[in-house]
Formats: C-alpha cells, structure tokens, sequence
C-alpha cells in the first residue's frame, strides 16, 4: 500500500509510482469519482492484465485519463462539433466522452469499436501521474466486473488482487459514483448516468 493525498501529491511519491507504470506495472489510485486501474495502455499487455483482474470480457473498451486537451493528441481521429464547449464546461471532472479513436489507439482499449472514452479528472495526484509517467492511463473502474465500484483502497485492494503493483491510498472517493458517459461519435446521447446529472447535460443533447 503507497499512502499519496490525493489533493496534495507529494512529488518523491508521484515519481516512484509514476515509474512504476513506466515499467508496465498496474496500479489501483484514487480519482474523483471512484478508484480506478491505472496503467500505460500503449505497454504491450497492460490492458489485457486489467481485464483478467477485472474479470471482464475483452469486447467491451476502456476508458482512458487524460491531464489536458493537448493530451487528446494521437487518441482522436476527430474533434466532434461541441466538443470544446462540453470540455471547457465539465473537464476536469467527472464526465467521460467518447470520441472518434485515432488508428494509433491499441485495439485492446477500443475494443474495436472505433472510438476512444477520455476524462479529464478533477484529481491533482491522478493528472500528476499522467505527466510524470508521459502517457494517458487506463482509468477503468478497481472493481472486479458486476461488483460494486471501489471506494476505498482497502476495497480496490480486496477486489483487484495481486495484479496490482501498488494501491495508492488516498482516502475514501469524493464523489462516490462513477462519470457520466456521454457519446459524441454522432448524435450526442448519454450512455450512463453518473456524478454529473443529465438535467446539466441536456442542453448538449440537441
């Protein structure tokens, strides 16, 4: 167990998990939603290690973490109409869009479905360990499939076994539910209903 606050990310900290998902190691970290699983999706064999974890059919995608626009470089095909405006208004928070995926996005995260799902989190210690480890990182959920979302370390602990390299705790979640999901790959919708409520979505949905 790696003890980090989640708002106040001691950087010596930050470094040595950081190198640790540099290395293709998998970590269970808070967020401001939930605790997810977060490792370098480009590292060969990382994502498919999180789905064993998980327990998960390796047909569904994964949701990715990003720390800033610029970060979107090389995941999207595309910048859908309305993209910018949703962003600069929910980012960094708890919504997760899903975009047009770049070809360079592994097949293991888009499930081959040709889109990509990006957050921008409202958490110091996780946009912390993007920078640092020079990657976005996988962001699903450290729960095992069906079960509970983890609110706690003790929790992700528990369900994600000894896959986990390191759990970082930080504390019980914040939010203490999972991001809104909303798809801008065509007409925008949202696919599930979260932290963020639909009322403060729908203005988006014409």
């Amino acid at each position: 167990m790696l003890r980090i606050d989640p708002l106040r990310p001691q950087w010596t900290q930050v470094r040595l998990a950081a190198a640790a998902i540099r290395r293709g190691e998998v970590l269970a970290i808070p967020t401001d939603t939930v605790y997810g699983l977060a490792g370098d999706p480009f590292r060969r064999g990382v994502v498919e290690r999180i789905f064993r974890m998980k327990q998960r059919a390796e047909h569904q995608p994964i949701l990715l973490l990003i720390d800033s626009l610029d970060r979107l470089r090389g995941l999207v095909r595309d910048m859908p109409r309305g993209l910018h405006s949703i962003a600069s208004r929910f980012w960094p928070g708890p919504l997760t869009i899903v975009l047009p995926a770049a070809d360079g996005v592994p097949r293991s995260v888009t499930a081959g479905t040709g889109t990509v799902a990006v957050r921008w989190p409202a958490s110091p210690l996780a946009c912390a360990l993007i920078r640092e480890a020079g990657a976005p990182l996988t962001g699903t959920s450290a729960n095992v499939s069906g079960r509970p979302a983890a609110l706690t370390a003790q929790e992700a602990a528990r369900q994600t076994g000894e896959g986990v390299y390191y759990v970082v705790d930080g504390g019980r979640s914040r939010l203490r539910q999972p991001s809104t999901l909303l798809d801008l790959t065509g007409k925008p919708r949202i696919l599930r209903i979260g932290a963020v409520p639909a009322a403060r979505l729908k203005m988006y949905l014409s």
